[in-house]
């Protein structure tokens, strides 16, 4: 190939040979028709959505979006308080169509949306980082994980753990009511509601965010994810449209939450301070909780929504611990792992349930499984881009394993152990409770705490634990909210903060609209109908995303003509003499060594390779870029390659600590700078220091035929992209494939 490429000085396109079909001679260039609002179909035209998308260097808020949204929420919140009744008829007569006609929509794309997340966990793009190659994750396991329980976990677990298995005991879906086999059941339909499906969801859109935006540098948002299948499209309406229904079915969400939460929390107060339970109790609490959440929310990520999720995971095990250890100890372990082994081996019969030949099916449907479903829809923007926003440096394979493991366990420990300690009671002819849990949930998780050794004890733990919940879920959905109506181009950044309390005070009065009108029964039926929306857009997200791990999986297998010697991420540096590798092995080079390095060897040898590649007729340019983290500036060589992804090798000075092992046991400094060679993914991961000028030289013509046997292969392995429709041409069809190149 090189040989072929040098024969032809005064070629000005060195790929001509890639942009031609060797298929019975046909040209198969691409149409310029819709050139401009057509989706990109290469990682090269991916790699220009940054310019593209990112209008303003800093946060500013979308007041189309924020308007609309705003006035939706507004208005929904009027009619809620001003036509009570009249609202609940009306949102009641909708559900029960959605559930009737719909169901199978919500049950379809939740199983669709498992099965997607787990492909991409278990395949190879699992490797790929939300972010480049050399980046690494922020916070440590704990925290992470801390954080992710407590923010897609609210306090509607709590207010359903006791209700849920009672409620599936006594009036199960299928089958007679207070039998053994309703009993075996009861506890495991609540984990099926808080297991899998909902952090599967969370997953999807955490990750399909994050990739974009620490991967491709994009904004952290949903439009952005959607650029490899909308293209420029998403900066206008249709993105507007998209950010507009993210916005409203997180605030149903949230509201749902909150208005849940001080339904319970109403009955802890209480019982804990002897207040009136009621109306003005829950709205009193709203208000209160708006305060701390104001206050909270204005501290950040690092500050007030960790310091919560900690808090909140500590007090939650030692209230699961306590109501272990006093409690029915040996029968909660067995059920716990009854529960645990029936929720596996049911898990595939249930996802796919719908109760299609049982009489009432449709209306259990609703008020259950399609309630969590769309439970889970609505809070999975709000939680995927949060988690997307603690999780910059970790695998897809390690962000998903761990968002479907690690919370959904913790939920399982909480379910079971609330609803077995429920069952047990019942079980045991507890029968004026089991009504009390099922007619009043509230009132029902009290009563059962108030059944345990120091009663008042385990009661103020539960009402702590419960609003450390409440508290998690208000601070990070107002940080969310805010974001969703800005347009922040950098991901760690979010919006204003006067914006976050905004949305913190609308979502409230959303809460209290929806308490005047029903109470919980109207927020099941306001979450399952603004959910629908969210249903679309994750069908939409999961085809984008699968179109950009598709571009990943073409460079990464057109990786294998690269030399063996020159293998990214730790591969030796071709000719290096065996000398200059012992030396490198004791040298702890300074910031000052380094400068000297890239200004007299690497700049000069780059400025070679750049005035040859112009004098054969290629379009290549050498930039001097800043490097803040280092001090040092960066030189990034660029060949332009039409109609494919440019090709990059930038040369970064890189802190690094001194390693404490073998030849490098003694030193004198804690830190040393590597001289990197960066492509657009990321850190090549070897160092350049000490090398030669034409050394240098020849690993630049080395990455370049790499580059070459990359967009070879892609053009080889040619199929049509289902994603990207026909154009007709006559009586002909033109097919775009992912390079973006027509075949008839």
């Amino acid at each position: 190939m090189a040989e072929e490429l040098e024969s032809r000085p005064g070629d000005q396109q060195p790929t001509a040979m890639i942009q031609r079909s060797t298929l019975g001679g046909t040209d198969r260039r691409r149409p310029a028709v819709d050139a401009e609002n057509r989706p990109p179909v290469s990682s090269d035209e991916l790699s220009k959505a940054t310019a593209e998308l990112i209008e303003e260097r800093r946060p500013t808020v979308n007041w189309r979006v924020f308007a609309i949204a705003s006035a939706i929420i507004f208005a929904f919140s009027a009619w809620a308080m001003l036509v009570p009744s009249e609202a609940q008829n009306t949102m009641k007569a909708v559900v029960a169509w959605i559930a009737t006609n719909l169901g199978w929509f919500y049950v379809l794309t939740v199983t669709v949306v498992i099965g997607f997340v787990l492909w991409v966990a278990l395949s190879r793009e699992g490797k790929v980082r939300l972010g480049p190659d050399h980046s690494r994750p922020q916070y440590k396991l704990f925290t992470w994980v801390a954080m992710l329980f407590a923010a897609g976990v609210g306090i509607d677990m709590l207010f359903y753990s006791v209700t849920g298995p009672i409620t599936q005991y006594m009036q199960p879906p299928a089958g007679e009511g207070q039998t053994a086999a309703a009993a075996q059941d009861a506890v495991v339909w609540t984990m099926f509601h808080y297991g899998i499906a909902g952090w599967a969801m969370y997953s999807l859109l955490g990750m399909a965010m994050g990739y974009f935006a620490y991967r491709w540098g994009m904004p952290l948002s949903i439009r952005a994810a959607l650029y490899p299948l909308l293209g420029k499209r998403v900066r206008g309406g249709i993105g507007d449209t998209i950010d507009v229904v993210t916005l409203v079915g997180t605030v149903f969400g949230v509201a749902t939450s909150m208005g849940i939460g001080v339904v319970l929390l109403n009955v802890g107060f209480s019982i804990l301070f002897g207040l009136e339970e009621g109306l003005a109790l829950q709205i009193a609490l709203v208000i209160v909780a708006v305060v701390l959440t104001v206050a909270a929310c204005t501290s950040g990520v690092d500050k007030g929504i960790r310091w919560i999720s900690e808090l909140n995971i500590w007090s939650a095990a030692a209230m699961l611990l306590y109501i272990l250890v006093t409690g029915q100890t040996s029968f909660l372990l067995n059920a716990m792992v009854e529960n645990i082994g029936r929720f596996l081996f049911t898990l595939p019969d249930r996802t796919l349930q719908t109760f299609a030949y049982e009489e009432g099916g449709s209306e259990w449907m609703a008020g259950w499984t399609l309630f969590f479903w769309a439970f889970w829809l609505a809070w999975g923007p709000f939680v995927g881009l949060f988690l997307a926003r603690i999780s910059r440096g970790r695998t897809l394979r390690e962000f998903v394993i761990a968002a479907i493991t690690a919370p959904v366990l913790c939920d399982f420990l909480i379910v079971s152990i609330f609803g077995n300690s429920a069952m047990h009671e019942v079980l045991g002819g507890n029968t004026e409770f089991a009504q009390l849990a099922m007619a009043s949930p509230e009132e029902g998780w009290y009563a059962l705490l108030n059944m345990f050794p120091g009663a008042s004890f385990l009661i103020g733990l539960g009402t702590l634990s419960g609003m450390l919940f409440y508290l998690t879920s208000a601070n990070s959905g107002a940080m969310v909210m805010s974001n969703f109506s800005s347009s922040i181009p950098d991901p760690s950044q979010d919006g204003a903060k006067w914006l976050r309390i905004f949305w913190a005070v609308l979502t409230a009065l959303l809460t209290i609209a929806m308490l005047v009108a029903g109470g919980v029964t109207t927020m099941e039926y306001a979450t399952l109908i603004f959910a629908l929306p969210v249903t679309v857009i994750a069908w939409l997200v999961m085809a984008s995303f699968s179109k950009a791990l598709r571009m990943e999986r073409a460079e990464r297998e057109g990786q294998v003509l690269r030399r063996q010697s020159t293998a990214a991420h730790g591969g030796q540096v071709p000719d290096r003499t065996w000398r200059q590798r012992l030396a490198s092995m004791r040298a702890y080079p300074s910031k000052k060594q380094v400068a000297l390095f890239m200004e007299g060897t690497v700049r000069p040898a780059l400025a070679d390779v750049v005035k040859e590649f112009t004098r054969q007729g290629y379009q290549a340019t050498l930039d001097l870029l800043p490097n803040p983290d280092a001090g040092i500036s960066s030189h990034a060589l660029v060949v332009s390659i039409p109609e494919h992804r440019d090709f990059h090798y930038q040369v970064q000075a890189v802190e690094a600590p001194v390693p404490m092992f073998g030849g490098r046991m003694s030193r004198q400094t804690d830190i040393y700078y590597r001289v990197e060679v960066f492509a657009q993914t990321g850190s090549e991961g070897y160092d350049l220091m000490g090398l030669s000028q034409q050394q240098v030289i020849d690993d630049v013509l080395d990455r370049y035929e790499a580059h070459l046997g990359f967009l070879t292969y892609s053009t080889q392995h040619d199929y049509a992209s289902v994603l990207t429709p026909p154009v007709a041409t006559g009586s002909m069809a033109v097919v775009e494939d992912d390079r973006g190149q027509s075949r008839q």
